[in-house]
C-alpha cells in the first residue's frame, strides 16, 4: 500500500509539472496558432481562390468563413471563461454585438425566463465553497488547478489542442465551438478546392512550373496539415457537440456517468436536470430561439450574451435538481491535500482539460 500511494504521488507531481509547463508555454502556443493560421489563410486566398468559378459568389463567402475563424479565435483567446469572484456583466452594445430579437433586448443578464410554448423553466442553484481557493461557488462551477479559480460553467482548460490557453467556461464556450466548426469548415474548403494546385505542387501534372509567390512547400504543408485538422478537430467537435445536446459540460459528462452508476446500485435512475430535449439544448446553448438572438448570428462574427448569468440555469420541468443523485452525493473538486491519499479512481469528478 504504501509503495502503491508513493507510485500515485509521483504521478501527481509529474501531472502537476505538467500542468505548470502548458500553462507557462500558453503564449508560444498561441503564437504557433496564429502562424499556422494566417500561412493557410494566404495560401488558400492567394493561391486557391483567384482560380474558383463565380468569383462574386465565391470571394464573399470564403472571407464570411475567413472572418469567423478568425474572430472566434479571437474571441476565446481574449474573453475571459467568467470566474466566479468577476462583478456581473453589463448589457454590452457596440459593432461588435449582436442585437437581441425585440422581446428580449432589455432584459438584463440574470437568468432569462424563456416562455411560451414549449418555454423553459429557470431556477436558481444550489451554492457551494470551493475546498481550493475558499470562495462560495454556484451550481455547475469547477475550479480551475492551471488557473487557480473557480470558472463558471466551466467545461475545460485548453492550453495545447485548440491553443488557446484558458479556461472555456460560460462566456467563451460558444466562441470555442464555433470556432473549432469554422476551422473545420475552413479545412474542408481547403481540401476539396485546392487538390489541383496541391498537385501541381508536389509535380503530378504536366505544369511543372509554380507560378504563385506562396512557396510550394508552404502550400503543401498546410494542405497537409488541413487534412490532419479536418479529422482531428472533427471528432473533438463532434464530442463536444454531443455534450452540448445532452445538456452537460465535458466535467459533467464525466460526473454523470458515476451518478448513473450510483443510482443504478440503488436500482433508481439517474436523469440529469439540465437536459431540455437536443434541440432545446442547442437553443440555450446558442442562446437562438424566441427570447435569445437571431438564428443569423451563428453565421456572423458577432458576440452575444449567454442565456444565463452562470447562477440560475434552465431545468426541466417538474425537476430542481438531478434525479436518482441524493444529498452528499455530488461530486466536488478535492482539495490537493485529499488527492494526494487517494487513488486515481477517485478522481472522476475533477476537472477535464484537452
Amino acid at each position: 500500500m504504501t509503495c502503491a500511494r508513493t507510485v500515485f504521488r509521483c504521478f501527481k507531481w509529474l501531472e502537476r509539472l505538467g500542468d505548470k509547463v502548458t500553462g507557462a508555454a500558453g503564449p508560444l502556443f498561441i503564437f504557433l496558432a496564429i502562424v499556422l493560421i494566417s500561412t493557410g489563410t494566404i495560401c488558400f486566398f492567394f493561391v486557391v481562390l483567384p482560380d474558383l468559378s463565380f468569383p462574386l459568389l465565391s470571394w464573399p463567402i470564403c472571407t464570411l468563413i475567413a472572418s469567423n475563424l478568425w474572430m472566434h479565435y479571437y474571441y476565446v483567446c481574449t474573453v475571459p471563461p467568467g470566474f466566479v469572484d468577476d462583478p456581473p456583466p453589463e448589457s454590452c452594445k457596440g459593432w461588435r454585438w449582436a442585437r437581441k430579437r425585440k422581446v428580449a433586448r432589455n432584459r438584463a443578464l440574470t437568468g432569462v425566463r424563456w416562455t411560451g410554448e414549449g418555454g423553459v423553466k429557470m431556477s436558481r442553484g444550489s451554492v457551494t465553497r470551493c475546498k481550493r481557493c475558499g470562495l462560495m461557488r454556484p451550481e455547475r462551477s469547477h475550479h480551475c488547478r492551471i488557473c487557480n479559480r473557480c470558472v463558471l460553467k466551466f467545461d475545460h482548460h485548453c492550453p495545447v489542442s485548440i491553443r488557446i490557453n484558458q479556461c472555456v467556461g460560460l462566456h467563451n464556450e460558444r466562441h470555442f465551438i464555433l470556432f473549432m466548426a469554422y476551422l473545420i469548415l475552413s479545412c474542408f474548403c481547403y481540401c476539396i478546392l485546392g487538390y489541383p494546385h496541391f498537385f501541381e505542387a508536389i509535380g503530378f501534372t504536366f505544369n511543372d512550373h509554380w507560378d504563385h509567390f506562396v512557396p510550394a512547400l508552404a502550400f503543401i504543408l498546410t494542405y497537409i496539415l488541413s487534412g490532419v485538422l479536418f479529422l482531428a478537430v472533427g471528432i473533438m467537435l463532434s464530442w463536444h457537440l454531443w455534450g452540448i445536446v445532452n445538456g452537460e459540460t465535458s466535467v459533467e459528462s464525466q460526473d454523470h456517468e458515476v451518478y448513473r452508476k450510483i443510482a443504478k446500485g440503488r436500482g433508481d435512475t439517474f436523469v440529469n436536470s439540465y437536459d431540455l430535449g437536443k434541440r432545446k439544448n442547442l437553443e440555450v446553448f446558442f442562446n437562438v430561439g424566441q427570447d435569445g438572438y437571431p438564428l443569423w448570428t451563428l453565421c456572423f462574427p458577432f458576440r452575444i450574451e449567454p442565456y444565463t448569468d452562470g447562477r440560475t440555469w434552465a431545468r426541466r420541468e417538474g425537476y430542481e435538481r438531478h434525479l436518482g443523485v441524493r444529498e452528499g452525493d455530488e461530486l466536488t473538486d478535492e482539495d490537493e491535500e485529499e488527492e494526494e491519499d487517494q487513488p486515481p479512481a477517485r478522481r472522476e469528478g475533477s476537472a477535464a482539460r484537452d
